[in-house]
């Protein structure tokens, strides 16, 4: 009788636990749900434009500033989405660095010429002037910003929109910001401010290397801190939590530039890309660029082993070999490393770039160039000296604190989300 009440008390305890296990399970599949259903309440400017607020622009000669990015959850051009709306006239379109339709590459000038799908002038923004003319806005009623921007201060694509900010303003030019997230959340800033000094069209302005903001709230701290004072209106997305990666919206990665392939290329990018300014290839011309990180005087293992041993946050090193087509070491086998983020929310890219640059420094003092183009990059001159002088990151964090403190005290004023 004692055995079957213990082979009774087994099987129901079993049951049980199938029982709990299923309803955990549902719980699960519910939470997905959620997350799926989230995805549906998540809308991009553009979405709620269309949807919400078509009366800004119904009516109206329609200039719009774009390039791939420029789509909708379903992948639809806006190019093609204000063509085809009867009661929008699109005008022109004005493309950034890389062009309209994405085909050109890092410095390379766009012309003038005719949108093949749509027959409309398509003005560059990266060649003669980078700033729209009188004559380019001629017959615009009102002018429209939708481009996938990347969260770190040297993208050009922000200073596109400032100084299309300042182009409307000067013609009496509504100005719309279509607002997209940023792909590396919005709670992380990172890095030194940059020095008014070493203003370039790869940093503008008084921002950190990982702003940690959405374009639309650039456009509105640009408009008030820099002082363009555009008759600016920001279309905010419905559905964003700052603490998002762009994977986690549901949206398509569509790549915002030629050399930004994937997500993850954009979450080393704000530290890794301060190797353009050095000798040393940054992977351009590689499938990882800018996760690919050597040159044909590096010793792999040597500069994996240095860089694992600082045991910094969510990420490795691998040591690796990669032959670039174009660029830095075109046609040469370069030595180095592949960065792995292994933890994106611990990981602190512009700390982790630093390291690799002075790593690299410390090991070929004889070899490495740091040039003028990195001061720009990293927004003054004193980081530069500091490495050749044997200054620490953790010495490089501590003196930029100060600044850091006050940016992050004016940005929040500027937060939509």
């Amino acid at each position: 009788m004692k055995k079957w009440i213990a082979l009774l008390t087994t099987v129901l305890l079993i049951l049980t636990s199938l029982s709990i296990a299923f309803a955990d399970h549902d719980q699960g599949n519910g939470k997905s749900k959620d997350k799926r259903k989230d995805h549906k309440e998540f809308k991009l400017g553009i979405e709620v434009l269309l949807e919400d607020h078509k009366e800004l622009i119904s009516g109206k000669n329609v200039g719009l500033i774009t390039n791939p990015t420029g789509v909708d959850q379903e992948l639809n051009s806006i190019v093609d989405l204000l063509d085809k709306d009867p009661e929008v006239n699109l005008t022109a379109l004005y493309g950034p660095e890389h062009g309209v339709r994405g085909d050109a590459q890092a410095g390379e000038y766009v012309d003038y010429y005719i949108d093949e799908v749509t027959g409309l002038p398509v003005y560059s923004l990266y060649g003669k002037t980078r700033k729209p003319t009188p004559e380019m806005l001629e017959d615009v009623d009102v002018l429209i910003f939708d481009i996938q921007d990347v969260g770190a201060r040297f993208y050009t694509y922000i200073y596109t929109m400032a100084l299309a900010m300042e182009a409307a303003k000067e013609q009496g030019i509504p100005f719309i910001v279509l607002d997209r997230p940023n792909p590396l959340g919005g709670t992380k800033v990172e890095g030194p401010v940059l020095d008014p000094a070493f203003a370039s069209f790869v940093g503008q302005y008084a921002i950190p290397l990982r702003h940690g903001m959405t374009v639309g709230e650039l456009a509105e701290f640009f408009n008030a801190e820099i002082g363009i004072g555009a008759d600016l209106e920001v279309v905010e997305m419905k559905g964003w939590k700052r603490n998002t990666f762009y994977d986690e919206t549901g949206l398509p990665f569509v790549p915002p530039s030629p050399n930004m392939p994937t997500l993850d290329t954009a979450l080393v990018y704000p530290g890794t890309a301060l190797i353009e300014g050095t000798n040393v290839s940054e992977g351009r011309g590689t499938t990882k660029p800018f996760e690919f990180i050597g040159a044909p005087f590096i010793n792999s293992t040597e500069l994996a082993g240095k860089l694992n041993a600082l045991e910094l946050q969510g990420v490795s090193f691998r040591a690796a070999s990669f032959t670039p087509a174009f660029s830095k070491h075109s046609g040469q086998l370069s030595h180095g490393v592949q960065v792995h983020v292994t933890d994106r929310e611990a990981y602190l890219p512009v700390e982790t770039g630093l390291h690799v640059v002075k790593t690299i420094y410390d090991l070929y003092p004889d070899q490495v160039q740091l040039t003028t183009f990195f001061n720009n990059l990293i927004g003054n001159d004193w980081i530069s000296q500091g490495i050749k002088d044997g200054m620490t990151v953790e010495e490089m964090k501590e003196r930029w604190q100060g600044d850091l403190k006050e940016f992050k005290e004016v940005r929040r004023q500027y937060l939509l989300y």
